[in-house]
């Protein structure tokens, strides 16, 4: 009986381990229990009307919660590890009070001790087996703290360059370039560019999912306000004149469908065209005054 407990504590970490490679290391990024986390909390933020200031922490806010979350069963995981072989198989230093104290609270006192890699020493194994596993618990809580810091590090600049491909279009939907400023080098080269752009942001979405749940704001640095410039943009350059133009159109476009994709299979999940996609990226993020202006036609006028 003993063991099937102490197989339980194993399967729970091994869980968290789990969770932790597919959100961070898997190609594909498919998280399990992390991603259910931080959709549940971002569509509490939807139900619920919040303050600009506070929408946008809903982002960070779920990090934080999903890196409490792995920390949380890793130690409780270990705790039941502990717990029934506790006293028996431990060493407990003379004088010291955990060893008058009720054995789940040492489980989980030992535990947290352990992965925060302390080593107080006042609760130690005796047993073989305990002295290699103890250990491995410090190497698994320095691991988990190396992770968060590397995801912080990993979505941040993901963040940046999808808020710089918003300005950009936003200054396009400000400069309003004609037909015939589109129909040169010039334009070919401003909608290869966007291609390029667009491409980088999806694959964004691929291996750092976690990045849509940040909001991005209700003013130009909004991605989703602004994604419908790229596809009028795109449209414009696939009627044009001159070759170039129309194969740099036919490239933002394709990009832009991709895109699409990504966002139905991965988070909206409405199985309509590009179009009705982008209104729903946008409905899901842009909420405010220039959110509504963006999302009032699919092809805004540049």
């Amino acid at each position: 009986m003993k063991w099937l407990v102490s197989l339980l504590g194993a399967g729970l970490v091994l869980l968290v381990l789990r969770d932790l490679f597919h959100t961070l290391w898997h190609p594909t990024r498919h998280g399990g229990v992390s991603r259910l986390v931080m959709t549940a909390l971002w569509r509490l933020s939807g139900r619920v009307r919040l303050r600009r200031r506070v929408r946008g922490l809903v982002g960070p806010l779920a990090m934080v919660t999903v890196v409490v979350m792995w920390a949380a069963t890793v130690i409780l995981g270990w705790a039941i590890i502990y717990w029934p072989h506790m006293p028996g198989a431990f060493h407990f230093a003379p004088g010291s009070e955990a060893a008058r104290a009720p054995s789940a609270l040492d489980s989980v006192y030992l535990s947290l001790v352990t992965v925060a890699t302390l080593g107080l020493g006042d609760i130690a194994p005796a047993e073989g087996w305990l002295r290699v596993v103890s250990p491995l618990e410090a190497l698994v809580g320095f691991a988990l703290l190396t992770a968060a810091v590397s995801w912080v590090l990993e979505i941040y600049p993901a963040l940046s360059r999808r808020r710089a491909v918003a300005v950009r279009l936003a200054l396009l939907r400000e400069v309003r370039p004609t037909p015939r400023q589109l129909d040169s080098t010039a334009g070919a080269l401003l909608l290869d560019g966007l291609a390029t752009e667009v491409v980088r942001v999806r694959v964004d979405f691929t291996q750092y999912a976690e990045a849509y749940y940040f909001h991005d704001g209700e003013d130009r640095t909004s991605f989703a306000a602004m994604v419908g410039v790229a596809g009028t943009l795109a449209e414009r350059g696939q009627s044009a004149g001159r070759p170039d133009v129309r194969l740099a159109g036919e490239l933002l476009a394709a990009a832009l469908r991709d895109l699409a994709t990504v966002l139905d299979q991965r988070f909206l999940h409405t199985g309509g065209s590009p179009a009705e996609v982008f209104a729903a990226y946008a409905a899901d993020h842009a909420r405010g005054r220039v959110a509504r202006e963006h999302t009032a036609s699919d092809r805004p006028d540049l």
